[in-house]
């Protein structure tokens, strides 16, 4: 089989240079260009340094169309629109756009979550790729919902790492600000849940509760770990089978009956969830890297199953574990 000529726009980020480490190496792509307004005319390599002997590239402000097989988009959100207004790829390209932007499948996008859309994303050619803290929470809650266990409101408490902030400098992201520290932000608006109920009506039409969503920020650069619970009053073990025949068949989530930790999902696409049952209430952890299976990981999955190969491909990446 040919490889599959591939652009990135936006590739000066942390998700543009996950999505280099990934597809350099991917052994179906060529990378045929990379793009940057900001580091135009720079090696990748000056930029995204964990790639020095992995790529020559040199980035371009430069948009190119031609021959261009799969488009990765990591705009700035609310700038996805606008650009793919002024550069048209053929109608056989396929885009996945990383951004906020088409998340509400506006525009012909289809919502790119592969536990739950994969049939679809293998017949699209306009992927909307998920949230970092939306990938984490609908994966921790999905069987659930789509059992129709949950009837009241749900408590969803999240941390997640300073590179989910972006690498543009904010009060915030900085070293001084985050290390030995913990703030809350968005308490209850958090704009991915706009997406979660979206896809949990369409999995489950009587799906009208309460989610109560406190998002930390957490003072480690990579990662998330989302805790979630609601009343229920069934048998753990009846839980732990709902949630493994869900995801037995998933190539990247897995559900444990040990405890779990977050460096086990740190540098690898996988989300690992955790059950348990206490005073009343099923508790599911469930724990994710951001740049990963809450971006640039799962960006490649959805392009592998876009594209009709093993959605694993590029994608079999080791936890750093300690």
């Amino acid at each position: 089989m040919m490889k599959i000529n591939v652009a990135i726009i936006g590739a000066a980020g942390y998700t543009g240079g996950e999505l280099l480490r990934l597809l350099v190496h991917h052994p179906m792509v060529n990378l045929t260009y990379v793009h940057s307004n900001s580091q135009k005319g720079k090696r990748v390599t000056e930029v995204h340094s964990d790639l020095i002997g992995d790529s020559d590239l040199i980035f371009t402000d430069q948009v190119s169309t031609d021959g261009i097989d799969a488009v990765f988009l990591g705009l700035p959100h609310g700038e996805t629109k606008g650009f793919l207004d002024t550069y048209k790829f053929s109608d056989d390209t396929v885009i996945i756009d990383l951004s906020t932007d088409f998340r509400d499948e506006s525009n012909g996008f289809l919502y790119g979550l592969p536990e739950i859309n994969s049939e679809q994303i293998k017949s699209t050619k306009k992927i909307a790729n998920p949230g970092c803290f939306a990938t984490a929470i609908q994966l921790g809650l999905a069987p659930a919902v789509v059992k129709n266990w949950i009837k009241n409101p749900v408590h969803i408490s999240g941390i997640t790492g300073s590179t989910g902030a972006g690498k543009k400098l904010a009060e915030t992201s900085h070293f001084s600000y985050r290390s030995s520290n913990m703030s809350v932000y968005k308490l209850f608006t958090h704009q991915h849940l706009q997406e979660i109920k979206q896809t949990f009506l369409q999995i489950q039409p009587e799906f009208n509760s309460e989610l109560l969503f406190v998002p930390y920020r957490g003072n480690f650069p990579r990662g998330i770990w989302i805790t979630s619970y609601f009343p229920f009053d069934g048998e753990l073990e009846e839980a732990y089978q709902l949630y493994e025949a869900f995801y037995k068949d998933a190539s990247f989530t897995h559900v444990s009956r040990n405890d779990i930790d977050l460096k086990q999902v740190v540098n690898t696409n996988k989300c690992i969830i955790h059950i348990k049952k206490e005073q009343g209430q099923l508790v599911i952890y469930s724990a994710i890297d951001n740049l990963l299976k809450g971006a640039s990981g799962q960006a490649v999955q959805n392009f592998n199953l876009a594209f009709g190969l093993e959605e694993d491909l590029g994608l079999k990446l080791k936890s750093i574990a300690f």
